[in-house]
């Protein structure tokens, strides 16, 4: 996928790179729980602990790919602003990626609504 080859493109070791296309497969593909495993079993070459070390230990910079991701962004839909909008969707399991606790807002201090996640859109 050239797409990944340009967001990962900071990542130093070949296998990073590839496990972070492997990773953006498996979100883009078709199922309800986008965590590890699952996605793992619906792709051909998933191999779950090395999407599992990709994710929680491989040492590679965030804020490098959020950037290559906003300039091809930027090149691809040429916006004049962006809004980053705090509206949720629901997400499945403890350990999501990509997601907080949800949050009651409020009169006072913030309320834990329950044990489902949220994963936060940015546009």
């Amino acid at each position: 996928m050239e797409f990944c080859g340009e967001i990962f493109e900071s990542m130093r070791r070949k296998d990073q790179r590839r496990w972070g296309e492997v990773y953006v497969r498996g979100l883009m593909l078709d199922g309800k729980r986008k965590s590890i495993e699952p996605m793992a079993a619906r792709l051909a070459d998933g191999d779950e602990q090395c999407l599992q070390q990709f994710v929680n230990q491989s040492p590679w910079d965030p804020v490098l790919v959020r950037r290559a991701l906003a300039r091809r962004m930027s090149r691809e839909l040429s916006p004049e602003a962006w809004v980053i909008d705090d509206t949720g969707f629901p997400k499945f399991g403890k350990h999501s990626v990509g997601c907080r606790p949800p949050v009651l807002r409020g009169a006072g201090k913030g309320r834990e609504l329950s044990d489902r996640r949220v994963g936060e859109r940015r546009e």
